[in-house]
């Protein structure tokens, strides 16, 4: 690992059980049910900048999302122990966000990319938003001097995020893609085109009405929801913080070549 070159599809869904990107996560089936249930009795914290209203008020219509979306179990008396993320579904995802991946590099779109889990996903931004460069798009440079409660909005590596005691800061909350889209308009700056991203980034974008494709954890519901309601484009299913972010490498190289982009 990682795999050199570009994996085959059926190599790419070995690594990714392999590495536990998908397949057998570490992320707890508690942990799962926990974040379902707090998403429908309205936690905002866990909508991710979507709005939700009273559409997702039953837990149980969060797991058939899920179960069908990830691949989770979906026995709802399964309350306990391994949860499970279906590596198909995860290709398909990457196949399907290639394909508006695509469409931006052939239109020379403005693409904006962000990331509220640095640790895990910036290589993968940062990667995509440079081959998106070498195919014409404008990678929109974010304004500039923007904080939320939680620290500054700033811009690495060509990627959006959330800066707090000089570290890079995990965070779901939609609100720096919401200071970010504000000042744009504020500036009278064209909103982008399309918005590459996770968490709540991803899911103030797509609810503020521009285009947005994003990855998400088996504990993240909210932005499957989004897609399944056409919010958010695709949501690919995935850990978004396994022990090395190198084992995201072959699906980087996968999703760039299936977008026509390496």
């Amino acid at each position: 690992m990682p795999i050199p070159g570009t994996p085959s599809r059926a190599e790419l869904v070995d690594h990714l059980v392999r590495t536990r990107i998908a397949g057998d996560v570490a992320t707890p089936r508690e942990n799962n049910l926990s974040h379902y249930r707090k998403l429908a009795n309205n936690d905002r914290h866990y909508w991710l900048g979507l709005e939700l209203g009273a559409r997702w008020t039953d837990e149980q219509d969060v797991l058939a999302v899920m179960a069908e979306r990830v691949g989770v179990n979906d026995d709802p008396e399964h309350r306990y122990g391994q949860d499970t993320i279906d590596p198909e579904l995860t290709v398909a995802g990457l196949e399907r966000m290639a394909g508006r991946l695509r469409k931006a590099a052939d239109g020379q779109q403005r693409v904006l990319f962000a990331t509220g889990h640095p640790g895990g996903l910036l290589d993968v931004h940062g990667a995509t938003a440079a081959a998106l460069r070498a195919a014409g798009c404008e990678i929109v440079v974010i304004p500039e001097g923007l904080t939320t409660e939680e620290g500054y909005v700033m811009q690495f590596a060509n990627v959006a995020v959330l800066e707090h005691g000089a570290t890079l800061w995990h965070t779901h909350s939609g609100e720096p893609m919401k200071a970010i889209l504000t000042a744009m308009e504020r500036e009278g700056r064209p909103l982008p085109d399309l918005v590459v991203a996770d968490h709540g980034w991803a899911g103030y974008a797509g609810q503020h009405g521009v285009d947005s494709v994003g990855y998400a954890d088996c504990n993240d519901p909210a932005l499957f929801i989004a897609e399944a309601e056409g919010t958010v484009q695709v949501t690919v299913p995935l850990d978004d913080h396994v022990v090395s972010p190198r084992h995201y490498d072959p699906m980087t190289a996968y999703l760039l070549a299936e977008a026509g982009l390496v």
